[in-house]
């Protein structure tokens, strides 16, 4: 009897999380993944700049809600969806609009799992969870920016961990925001010359992004941000 109110309060505290996995069971059933692909972008860019050009507002509130359903779900795709971004809007603009929709998927998704499951976990983890947490709470932007930088880590799973593990929001959003920022330049750089590999019949190089010209900075960039860890802890051990 004593476990019936907790149980209770967790089955209620889980709908958001619920929520995500109908509407993930939903996304599938209707097939939406098969159209987050290049060929699918490719056998509809008519379409697709038709509406831009008649209403851009429009199309650009359309693209990232988009970004923020398969973001909030984990669904495949966001890597055309990117491309698709620069090719339609530009790569500034588009950019901007992929930023826009995948750090509030993110966040929704963050906020969706702690509500459902950050308390459960606290009251099984115990003090490593505590600490964990103190340590997210202290340095937790800077390990998540490095982790944005250079996505050694699907994103979704990126998402979820630091909701888990107790991470504060705030730092979740920024870290977030700024570092997908680069990679996301990158990809919509790509996509804005997309019209010419569509002309030619090809793919876009997606290995770009690996090569010294751009993967270098980004190493700097979360060798940087990690360097921020190091300063905060020698400044509190001083």
């Amino acid at each position: 009897m004593p476990d019936a109110a907790p149980s209770s309060a967790a089955w209620t505290r889980a709908w958001p999380l619920l929520v995500l996995l109908a509407a993930l069971a939903l996304a599938y059933a209707l097939g939406l993944h098969r159209y987050l692909s290049f060929d699918a972008l490719a056998a509809r860019r008519a379409a697709l700049l038709g509406f831009v050009a008649a209403a851009p507002l429009l199309a650009a509130l359309a693209y990232i809600g988009l970004y923020v359903v398969v973001v909030a779900l984990s669904l495949p795709g966001a890597v055309v969806l990117t491309l698709a971004g620069g090719f339609l809007f530009g790569p500034v603009l588009g950019a901007a609009a992929a930023v826009a929709g995948a750090t509030i998927g993110a966040c929704l998704l963050f906020l969706a799992a702690r509500y459902a499951l950050a308390e459960i976990l606290a009251r099984k983890a115990g003090p490593l969870l505590g600490r964990v947490r103190e340590g997210l709470a202290r340095d937790g932007f800077w390990y998540l920016l490095s982790l944005r930088l250079i996505p050694v880590v699907p994103f979704w799973l990126a998402n979820l961990a630091p909701a888990l593990a107790g991470m504060p929001f705030a730092p979740f959003a920024a870290a977030t925001f700024l570092g997908i920022i680069p990679g996301t330049l990158v990809f919509a750089g790509i996509g804005a010359g997309l019209g010419q590999v569509f002309e030619a019949g090809g793919r876009p190089d997606l290995a770009v992004i690996f090569s010294p010209g751009i993967l270098l900075p980004l190493l700097g960039l979360a060798a940087l941000s990690l360097l921020g860890v190091w300063w905060r802890r020698r400044r509190g051990a001083a």
